[in-house]
């Protein structure tokens, strides 16, 4: 396994908020990261303050019990690929979902550069109503 992996299992494998400090400590000062259109918090987000709010602080605000498992990785030289599933209840209706997702990472310097997420938004979307 090589670097670049490592950086992103780091961002998953842990316990919540450890997974969080090393997604902060990993994103590069102007990161991109893209929600996939169609999914609640779509678009893209430049900078860390913008992803968490955006995305993160959301996740941890408005589900029960979100996660995103990831059951294979893949590297090409400064591209890594997450596959999994994402799992949680909607607060606001108490519906369960579990929706296949990947995740297209490019690191540079260490640093992640950019992430675009793809998801079946239809299977997400069923629970938020």
């Amino acid at each position: 396994m090589g670097a670049n992996l490592e950086l992103i299992r780091a961002t998953y494998e842990g316990k919540s908020e450890e997974n969080g400090r090393n997604l902060l400590a990993a994103l590069a000062p102007d990161a991109s990261w893209t929600e996939a259109e169609g999914f609640p918090y779509a678009g893209t987000y430049i900078g860390a303050d913008a992803i968490i709010a955006g995305v993160f602080h959301r996740l941890g605000t408005e589900w029960i019990d979100y996660r995103a498992q990831v059951h294979t990785y893949m590297e090409d030289g400064d591209k890594v690929a997450a596959f999994g599933v994402y799992s949680g209840t909607y607060k606001a209706t108490g519906k369960a979902m579990q929706a296949d997702f990947a995740h297209f990472y490019v690191v540079q310097n260490g640093q992640i550069q950019s992430m675009k997420q793809y998801v079946d938004t239809a299977v997400v979307n069923r629970a938020l109503v």
